[in-house]
Formats: structure tokens, sequence, C-alpha cells
């Protein structure tokens, strides 16, 4: 089983004006979706810019261990796969370390072959729900023997002979969607995919650049997606955007620290992913986008935030949780130095992350003096507005990088420094979190 090594406390204390351009890691979903795809083409692809953290490392790791050969030249990833329905059996288990992402996509990557493969990995994702993935790819005629509820370590035995699948997703998931299209690819006929509301489209776009033939439709019955099986690959060479779940780290940073002035470049403003920005800019932040253009089929910006000392307290629209799942953690800390309360409804998701999220920032929050009320699929923080957030607590981070870096953004602007139980995490996703924030001003050390 993956080991997480001894923790490592930080400490986040208040800073002066945060300057300076931030360069954040590339896009962990695209860099994922970039090795497991190039693992399924025949030839050669050519990644640059990829997330170099240990979720995406494992991913490569995981495709090697499936048969294809990946190696780095310089700055560029070179990936030599095996084509669709190509992955060889494994010899050992595939650890798969925090990656929920990483570990669905391979599931449904391999679900369609006629192997047998066994993951797991360390102790917060061998918590995580699998049941969500494991119960549409059984439709393919995929098996999962798991322990109870689901949960890794678990044996995935491929379908011999795969069908197609007509599958509606229960809740909002790129994850469960993407790995339904993953197993699709290597079954006859069409697989068809249908959402309530869209999440994320990476995999689409970037199965589309391969050479699948997919479409996208919305019905009465919802989203709807459709793939034909069994396509020919053509290798591709990607360059991956910046991501702009890291990206919302320093911009988030910058505008409850006073004077501060941060240029984020070449983030990914897909709108799919970007709902934290424009959540932003509803409570009044100081924050624009310059230089839009695309690159490699996704729309992408340089980011400029300035501290924004009047932010207010908003009713985030419930629709837009699919597109910022993830940065709620760090919105709520932007919304305990607004004026008023922040609620957000429909994020019942968090529940299931690498932690339970709101009951982690919910915690933390409390326990830095800013109150918090909760339940099954909202919360609500009552913002405490710009210098009234007290901090001065050490919140636990149950193995999450998210909750972690929320927090020591949080301290860069309390009136007490804050701590976090082990930073480690923090290299699962952004490995050069602690030197980027450093460089702009911000005093983090690790206790």
């Amino acid at each position: 089983m993956s080991g997480h090594g001894d923790p490592i406390p930080m400490t986040s204390r208040k800073c002066g004006p945060l300057n300076g351009e931030a360069h954040v890691p590339g896009d962990k979903s695209i860099s994922h979706r970039s090795l497991i795809l190039g693992a399924m083409t025949v030839g050669e692809t050519k990644v640059t810019g990829l997330l170099e953290g240990q979720d995406v490392l494992d991913t490569a790791k995981a495709m090697q261990a499936f048969g294809a050969q990946i190696e780095k030249i310089g700055d560029t990833w070179h990936v030599h796969g095996v084509g669709v329905g190509g992955f060889a059996e494994p010899d050992n288990v595939i650890d798969c370390g925090n990656s929920g992402t990483g570990v669905r996509l391979i599931m449904g990557a391999m679900a369609t072959c006629p192997i047998t493969a066994t993951f797991t990995g360390d102790a917060s994702l061998n918590k995580r729900p699998m049941a969500r993935v494991t119960d549409p790819l059984a439709l393919f005629g995929a098996k999962a023997y798991g322990r109870s509820g689901g949960r890794l370590p678990m044996t995935i035995i491929g379908a011999e002979n795969p069908v197609p699948v007509r599958y509606a997703t229960p809740v909002p998931s790129a994850q469960v969607k993407s790995a339904v299209l993953l197993a699709g690819l290597n079954a006859p006929g069409e697989t068809v995919v249908i959402e309530r509301e869209a999440t994320r489209d990476h995999s689409e776009r970037m199965l589309a650049g391969f050479g699948a033939t997919i479409s996208t439709e919305d019905t009465p019955e919802g989203h709807v997606i459709t793939l034909q099986g069994r396509p020919e690959f053509t290798p591709q060479t990607i360059i991956v955007p910046r991501d702009p779940s890291s990206a919302a780290f320093p911009v988030c940073a910058a505008l409850i620290t006073e004077g501060s002035d941060v240029l984020v470049p070449n983030i990914g403003l897909n709108p799919t992913r970007a709902g934290l920005f424009f959540t932003l800019q509803d409570m009044g932040a100081d924050l624009t986008f310059e230089n839009m253009r695309e690159e490699g089929g996704e729309p992408v910006a340089d980011l400029r935030a300035r501290f924004s000392p009047d932010l207010k307290g908003i009713e985030v629209p419930a629709e837009r949780a699919a597109s910022m799942i993830d940065e709620y953690p760090i919105l709520s800390v932007v919304a305990a130095f607004a004026e008023g309360k922040t609620h957000m409804p429909g994020v019942k998701e968090l529940r299931v992350k690498e932690s339970d999220r709101i009951d982690a920032m919910a915690r933390g929050l409390r326990g830095a003096g800013v109150r918090v009320d909760e339940g099954e699929d909202w919360w609500t923080v009552h913002g405490l507005g710009h210098g009234n957030v007290p901090g001065g607590f050490t919140a636990e981070t149950f193995l999450d990088h998210r909750i972690a870096m929320s927090f020591l953004i949080l301290g860069m602007a309390s009136n007490a420094a804050m701590s976090v139980d082990d930073g480690q995490p923090i290299a699962t996703s952004f490995p050069i979190f602690e030197s980027l924030m450093g460089a702009l001003g911000a005093q983090i050390e690790r206790t």
C-alpha cells in the first residue's frame, strides 16, 4: 500500500504585499488524460508542460505497467502507446497514491481489455468510494472485487467481450463520465453518457483531438455525449495549459493580502473549470483576464489579481458547482475575509473528495475564529471582513493537499499565524507551492 511518510507541519504568517508573476504547474486533469490517451495510441505522443506532481507521476508509472513506454527527454514527455485495447496485464499492484482522478480513469481505460489489475492508494484514496465508477464499468462486462463499500484495494477483471453502454450519471462527476468514455473506446458501437449538468469536458476535447468520433448534444434528457468505439488514434503533440485549480491559490492570496498585485500567466479557462474566477468577480474581486487566446483547443488567459478590501459575501449559484468543485476550500478562505455570508449550495461532492472537504474546512475556519454553518449538500461562511480574521490555529489537513494550501493562504492575511499539521500532500498537485508563494512574498515555513 502507498505510504505517506513523516508529517511536515507548516506555518504561514501575515505578510506584506504579494507581487510578481506566479508560474503555476500544468493542468492536472489534462496531464492525466494526455498520458492515458497517449498510452492508448499506436506511435509516439509528445507532451510538454506536464504537471510533474506525484499524482501524475503515479499515472505515468501505471501506464508503463500496462505496457506503454514513457520517458522524459529535456522538457518533453514521450509516450509510446500500445493502441486502443492493447493494454498488457500488469505484473504488480497499481499504486495510484492520492489520485482519485488517476485511479478512476485508469480503471475505465482497462475495464474493456481482457486483463486483470489490482489497484491501491494511500490512506486517503483507500477511503474514497469507487462504486460510482465500477457500477457503470460492470455494464460493459467488467468485474470489480474490493473492500466493503466499494473501496480500494480493488481488483478489476476486464471484460472479455465488452458491449457498448448507455449510462446516465447519478451525480455530476467528470471522473465517472471519463471512465465510462475510456471504457467505451474498446467496446463496439456507440457508448453514450448522459449528464444532468455538464461537467469539465477535457476528456471530450482530447478524445476528439486524438481522432475519436465523439459528439455532444443538450437534450431534454440532459447533456448527451456519444462516442464511437474502437477508433484509430493518431499520436499528438500536446501543450498542457497551466492549471486553474493551482492558479486559484496565488490569485486568492493576492485578493486578501494588502497591497498585492500578482500576474498568473497562461491559465486554462475552459468554461467547465473557470467557475471560481467568475465567483470571485461576483464578490467584487479585482481580478481581470488579460491576453485571451486559445492553445491546443483550450481557452487560455493571463490572470491579474489585486488586493480587494471590499469583498462581499454572495449566494454561489448551485449550477456553478461542477465548474469549481475543487476550488471551494480556497473560496471559503476568501469568504472569511468578505463582508457578510457566502452560501455555497449543491456541493455534496465535496464530502467524498480526498477528505470530507466541507468538514475539514469548517473545523479549521472555526478554529481560526470564523463562523461556518453546514449541511449535507451546502455550507455557509460568515465573513468577518478584511483585517478581522483572528487565525492562530493549527488545522488538520486529513492528507488533503487543497485543505493544506487553503489554510496556509488564510495565514497570509489573518491576524495571527495559521499552521497545518501536515503539508506533505501538497506535493501531489503543486510541488512548487512553497517556493512560488515565497518568491511572491509569502512567509511560509516548515515547523
